[in-house]
């Protein structure tokens, strides 16, 4: 199979027509073969950019791992296997990351996979017990490596860059260049693909204020949220005490919304982003820990219930709707007494408020909970074949399933979901009893 029909049939497997002018010029660098930096916007297909030209250096017929992509979050470790997987492209890939089963990923090493998507401090553990062997790896992605560094990785970057001793291609990928590349990298004479400067999201997206006559702004909030209406909306908070907050607050008023941020149990965490991304939850309430990396597409709305730290992290927010070739929002809430950063500019058009809007509608979907996952041998088509053949749904019925570890979420039409757990309670799905629940 030549080049061009590897991609094609990759291209075909995940439901993209082509590549876009980024991934293309990323797929004509690799193959000259000089380690790269990639620098892309959020939302530009930077992961496809890069696992393209990777998986095209794998060689299927040796049983070792040949290709190792650390990221800075287990989220975003589980995204890029995922999209791995979805190539079909015949290539192995498995996923270490910290709050993972460590005797599952014991047990994955034993048989490498070709390529290896994990976490800074889990890598390093594997790598000095011994289980990961590096002496096969020959190509390195660092994703997201400017916020491995902001989240402190650096001495474990460090220690694995230097126990890579076989590596010929080098990928640095990040969606800003406001840092400087650190030395242990050891990049020789690297080509960089920067299409920062050839956004066209910021030009879709319109940054409006809305003011809030109270300092503590959740009243502003909650009406916000009712003038939008039920459209997948992103809210982001300086800190996590504030998510918690602003979820109860809205739920009492009777919003059915989702939190994410870092002190949340990664399950959890894995539950919520599957709620917002199949349509049972509109609403969800974050740290900026959602801002970047994260599969959560098509986003209306981002509201900036919070004024960011840095204007990084206000593009990186902002930067999760009008993605790719879509429209979107932002909002800012201010009060007269805030003080508005240098990089947000005061001169943004006033939203105003309809007063009378009320509360959005439920969602129409709800998420289905069933206790087995990846490691009970649990694929899509076997959670399809029981909704259709245990569940007696339609097509239609059911939206979106989402294979976990240990367990599985499936989306169902939320006024067909009672009915539908009354079926299937006591039901085995490939042969195993398990636990079925509505999603929370």
């Amino acid at each position: 199979m030549n080049n061009e029909t590897f991609v094609n049939k990759i291209l075909q497997n995940v439901g993209i027509r082509e590549l876009n002018e980024m991934q293309q010029t990323m797929l004509k660098r690799c193959q000259a073969g000089r380690d790269i930096i990639l620098l892309s916007p959020t939302g530009s297909g930077k992961t496809l950019a890069f696992l393209i030209p990777l998986v095209m250096s794998v060689k299927t017929c040796e049983q070792a791992t040949q290709a190792l992509v650390v990221t800075p979050s287990r989220e975003l470790a589980i995204q890029i296997e995922h999209v791995l997987k979805s190539m079909g492209s015949g290539v192995r890939a498995g996923c270490l990351y910290g709050g993972h089963n460590m005797q599952t990923e014991e047990n994955l090493l034993k048989n490498p996979p070709h390529v290896i998507v994990g976490t800074p401090g889990r890598l390093c553990d594997h790598i000095d017990a011994g289980r990961l062997k590096t002496d096969t790896i020959k190509t390195l992605v660092l994703d997201e490596f400017d916020k491995s560094l902001e989240f402190g990785f650096t001495d474990e970057m460090k220690h694995i860059a230097e126990n890579l001793r076989a590596v010929k291609l080098k990928m640095l990928i990040s969606a800003t260049e406001a840092v400087e590349i650190p030395s242990f990298t050891g990049l020789r004479n690297p080509s960089k693909v920067n299409f920062l400067e050839k956004d066209e999201s910021l030009k879709k997206l319109k940054i409006r204020k809305v003011m809030s006559p109270q300092k503590d702004k959740l009243e502003t909030l909650l009406k916000l949220i009712c003038t939008l209406g039920n459209k997948s909306t992103l809210i982001f908070c300086n800190h996590r005490d504030a998510v918690d907050r602003v979820a109860v607050f809205l739920e009492k008023q009777g919003v059915v919304c989702q939190t994410f941020h870092g002190g949340m149990e990664q399950i959890d965490r894995e539950r919520s982003l599957c709620l917002f991304r199949n349509g049972s939850r509109y609403v969800m309430i974050s740290t900026d820990l959602a801002a970047r990396g994260l599969d959560i597409p098509e986003i209306q709305n981002v509201i900036h219930y919070h004024l960011p730290t840095s204007e990084e992290a206000f593009t990186h927010r902002n930067g999760r709707t009008a993605r790719m070739f879509a429209d979107g929002s932002a909002f800012v809430i201010l009060n007269e007494a805030d003080k508005i950063p240098d990089f947000i500019t005061n001169e943004m058009e006033e939203f105003l408020l309809d007063e009378n809007a009320r509360l959005p509608k439920k969602p129409e979907w709800e998420t289905l909970y069933i206790g087995k996952g990846k490691r009970d041998k649990i694929s899509k088509s076997d959670v399809a074949g029981f909704m259709f053949q245990k569940g007696a749904l339609l097509k239609e019925e059911f939206g979106l399933i989402e294979v976990k570890e240990q367990f599985s979420l499936v989306a169902v039409k939320a006024n067909l979901i009672k009915d539908l757990i009354k079926r299937i309670s006591g039901q085995k799905i490939k042969g195993q009893k398990t636990k079925f629940e509505i999603a929370k």
